[in-house]
C-alpha cells in the first residue's frame, strides 16, 4: 500500500480497474480511508507523482471526515431526525423525551442498548411505512428485514424481500418514508426507469428533496458506533 509522506503520513489504496479511463482520488466520509482509481496501464511511480500534486486536496478532505466514537452517556445522537442527549434512566426501558433519551443500566451498555432501541423503533417505523405505501399501489412484500449496510439504504428482492438500513431511524422522518416508498416502487418496477420514478412521484412528490438529503447528510448516521 501506498504511503504519501508527511507530518502525518497518508496510506492510499490503490484500485486498478478497466473502466477507469483517468486516476481519481476518493477520500471515504466515514472513515477517512484515500483510494486512487486508475487504469492498469498506469505505473506506481506516476500514481505516486499524482499523489504528490493532490496532496493538498487529500489532507483538506481528511480534516472533513466524521470522528466517529462509541456513543456514552452525556452524547447527543438523531432519532428521527433530531439531537436528544444520552442521559442515565431509571427501570428497565429506554425513555424518549424531546430532548433527551434515558438509557437505565450500566454505562458500558449504553452503546448496545440505544442500538437494540433504536432497531426495533426502525422496524416499527418502516413496516408501517412500507405498509402504506405497498397498500397504495395495491401490491405486497414477503418479508422486512433490517441491516447496517453502508452501500445502501435499502433494497427489495425480485421475491418482494424488503431490506433497509437501521439507522435510517436517526434521519428525519420524511427521509425514512422516501426510502420506503422508494423500495415499495420497485414491487412493480425492478430497475430506475422513468415509469419507476413516476411510481416514487405518485407516491411521494417531493421525493426529491429527502433523496438529496440522504446524498449530502446521510453518511453522518454512520459515524455514530454503538459498541466498542
Amino acid at each position: 500500500m501506498p504511503v504519501l509522506p508527511g507530518p502525518p503520513p497518508v496510506e492510499v489504496t490503490l484500485r486498478r480497474t478497466a473502466r477507469a479511463r483517468r486516476m481519481s482520488l476518493r477520500v471515504s466520509r466515514l472513515d477517512g480511508r484515500v483510494t486512487l482509481s486508475l487504469p492498469p496501464v498506469v505505473r506506481e511511480a506516476e500514481a505516486m507523482a499524482f499523489l504528490r500534486a493532490q496532496e493538498d486536496w487529500i489532507r483538506k478532505a481528511l480534516l472533513n471526515v466524521v470522528q466517529s466514537g462509541a456513543v456514552a452517556l452525556g452524547d447527543e445522537i438523531p432519532v428521527e431526525g433530531r439531537l436528544v442527549r444520552l442521559m442515565p434512566g431509571q427501570g428497565r426501558n429506554l425513555v424518549l423525551t424531546q430532548d433527551t433519551l434515558l438509557v437505565p443500566g450500566q454505562a458500558e451498555r449504553v452503546g448496545a442498548r440505544v442500538a437494540a432501541y433504536l432497531k426495533t423503533k426502525a422496524r416499527d417505523r418502516l413496516a408501517a411505512a412500507s405498509d402504506h405505501y405497498a397498500g397504495r399501489i395495491g401490491r405486497q412484500y414477503r418479508t422486512l428485514t433490517l441491516r447496517d449496510t453502508r452501500s445502501r439504504w435499502g433494497s427489495c428482492t425480485s421475491e418482494a424481500g424488503l431490506m433497509y438500513s437501521w439507522r435510517l431511524i436517526m434521519a428525519p422522518p420524511q427521509v425514512l418514508d422516501y426510502v420506503a416508498a422508494h423500495e415499495v416502487a420497485h414491487l412493480i418496477e425492478m430497475n430506475h426507469s422513468p415509469r419507476f420514478w413516476a411510481i416514487v412521484d405518485d407516491l411521494m412528490p417531493d421525493y426529491a428533496v429527502h433523496r438529496r438529503w440522504l446524498k449530502s447528510e446521510g453518511h453522518a448516521l454512520h459515524s455514530y458506533r454503538f459498541a466498542g
